[in-house]
């Protein structure tokens, strides 16, 4: 079984060192590499396989998001799960509008941690449930649309609003498919109709337009 290669970026090496260890009890998971910052974890994935990076938000010199934001401009495949003690949901929203997979905090449990791993491989959005909370708390104070006026607006269908809200809620396309008895072809299909409607990038900006939007 090919293990699930992780770059750990961090400017405490206590805090470095003491996730890799935890990790490295994951019989699935190798932590190929420590960083110190942003710029450390591209220079490293510009010469070795990577699959995700778990990435501080404040680090000296290049930051958890330029580094997410510099990474998936050239590696749009490498996944990066910002992890931090800040919970703060500007810092939220920048992470995930560049390209973040997911946002965990350092106190998260390592069953967590590890679990969010694998999830965001398959494509699934990854936050922690006190981020989630309040990202939702502070959608409900500053975004009030109407349902049906963002739904009049951009055209979407009853099924695209079941997708959008599924993709929100963390699913993936298999798992989509499966809950509504259809293709996986045919949601991924549905999923770019839906990214041309809403003028969006990827999944991630899905899920944030869900949130902003009261769809969830």
């Amino acid at each position: 079984m090919e293990k699930i290669k992780v770059v750990i970026a961090d400017d405490e090496k206590l805090i470095r060192e003491g996730l890799k260890i935890i990790l490295s009890n994951f019989s699935d998971i190798e932590v190929v590499s420590l960083c110190s910052n942003g710029k450390e974890v591209l220079n490293y994935c510009r010469k070795s396989k990577v699959d995700v990076v778990l990435m501080d938000i404040r680090m000296p010199e290049c930051d958890g998001v330029l580094g997410t934001r510099i990474i998936k401009e050239e590696f749009k495949d490498i996944r990066v799960l910002i992890l931090t003690t800040f919970n703060d949901t500007e810092y939220i929203h920048e992470a995930l509008k560049v390209g973040a997979s997911g946002y965990l905090l350092k106190d998260s449990s390592y069953e967590l941690i590890y679990e969010g791993i694998k999830a965001s491989l398959k494509g699934n959005v990854v936050v922690h449930p006190d981020v989630a909370t309040k990202m939702i708390d502070n959608t409900n104070l500053n975004y009030k649309s109407n349902f049906n006026d963002v739904v009049s607006k951009y055209k979407i269908t009853d099924r695209e609003v079941t997708i959008i809200k599924e993709i929100a809620n963390g699913l993936s396309n298999k798992e989509i498919s499966e809950r509504l008895y259809l293709s996986e072809g045919t949601i991924k299909n549905n999923i770019t109709v839906v990214l041309n409607k809403l003028d969006l990038r990827d999944r991630t900006q899905i899920a944030i337009f869900a949130f902003k939007n009261n769809i969830v």
